[in-house]
């Protein structure tokens, strides 16, 4: 089967920051197109060079923090890329004696794990780093390999498979064992090891709890009680996962009414397709009964990536009452307010009256596969 090549949105972004004195930083999970990213960047500027830091040359090199032996290495590269950068140890360090000692390169960083990464990066490079978070592929990012028609065709084979680079475009029988595959060790390994977690088995079976909750609150304590650990052990492995992009939350929105739920939670996963792995569920759509779940997680993560991709400073929210009344997405920018329900089927939804009693001037939308490009902004 032959590659098929997308387009990433974050490409033009990444150009506009190239060569103005800032170490860019290109955060993501494990096989999202980073790597193919930063090569098309090198392919694209003469005078480029590309250093994997899993290697041990590389990463003996560049341990070194010797300015001039690295840039003996580099040579007169004038754009020069460090894959996997979380491999070396005080990174931020090296990077930030780089730019101090030759501003004229341009430093560019990948990491999978933004938790090692970030924190090796926050303090030393404060003011010399523009950061970018690149996910699985957007729907918008697809439309340019597929047509309107052949993509909402693909809506459902994407709630069940998910949107890596490598799983879209392979054959149905092939996903499957491609995704358990990104899913296991490989996609978890670097959280695994990080803050001496020594139960992995806690870490599956949390994960696994999240995705029969999704789209539904989640209690710490109750997931407290099922793994048998303490709800701080919860909190912590909840946010490592956050911070290695395999799930993202959303808190719940309140400001005027009693009745709202104020301290809640809800997580979904970058990847629908990452979640049915964990449960073993690649059944098709006439056989689940959580499409409706599928279908509000894809269309959160698809609105996380229009408004990155629009740079659009966002605060997404969930809206819910001690009455069961709800609404899936809030956006709140610039003082507006814009409410998002989302039905897999054409059926209409109307706003609770609560909602739009208390909060004058917001905006209700129903998506459903039939505007979802407008939505999306496609």
């Amino acid at each position: 089967m032959n590659y098929i090549k997308f387009e990433r949105t974050l490409k033009d972004k990444i150009n506009l920051w190239l060569f103005k004195q800032k170490v860019i930083i290109l955060y993501g999970a494990r096989q999202v197109g980073k790597t193919t990213l930063a090569k098309d960047l090198l392919n694209e500027h003469s005078g480029s060079q590309y250093l994997n830091c899993e290697r041990p040359q590389v990463w003996e090199m560049i341990k070194s923090s010797n300015p001039e032996r690295i840039r003996s290495t580099i040579g007169k590269s004038k754009l020069v890329v460090f894959d996997e950068a979380q491999k070396i140890p005080e990174i931020g360090q090296i990077l930030k004696l780089l730019i101090d000692t030759y501003p004229e390169v341009q430093y560019l960083a990948t990491g999978s794990s933004s938790f090692e990464l970030s924190n090796e990066l926050s303090e030393p490079l404060t003011g010399r780093n523009i950061k970018f978070i690149m996910y699985p592929l957007s729907i918008v990012e697809l439309g340019g390999n597929y047509d309107r028609i052949q993509l909402k065709e693909k809506i459902e084979e994407l709630l069940i498979f998910g949107s890596y680079p490598d799983i879209v475009s392979r054959p149905l029988a092939e996903k499957p064992e491609l995704l358990d595959e990104l899913a296991g060790d490989y996609l978890f390994r670097d959280v695994l090891r990080f803050d001496n977690i020594r139960r992995p088995d806690i870490l599956v079976n949390l994960l696994k709890a999240i995705a029969l909750q999704l789209s539904n609150e989640v209690s710490f304590r109750e997931l407290s009680n099922l793994l048998k650990v303490s709800v701080e052990t919860v909190q912590r492995y909840l946010r490592l996962l956050e911070q290695s992009f395999v799930l993202f939350s959303l808190n719940s929105f309140s400001r005027n009414m009693r009745n709202e739920l104020a301290r809640s939670k809800k997580y979904y996963f970058y990847d629908t397709g990452i979640r049915n792995s964990l449960i073993q569920n690649y059944a098709l759509p006439e056989n689940r009964t959580d499409m409706g779940a599928l279908w509000e997680n894809f269309c959160i993560v698809e609105r996380l990536k229009h408004n990155q991709a629009h740079n659009r400073r966002v605060n997404m929210y969930f809206w819910r009452t001690y009455q069961q009344k709800e609404i899936d997405l809030i956006e709140e920018t610039g003082g507006k307010l814009s409410a998002f329900e989302f039905k897999l089927g054409k059926n209409s939804a109307p706003p609770p009256k609560d909602f739009m009693k208390n909060y004058p001037g917001a905006t209700y939308q129903v998506v459903s596969p039939e505007n979802l490009f407008e939505f999306v902004g496609n």
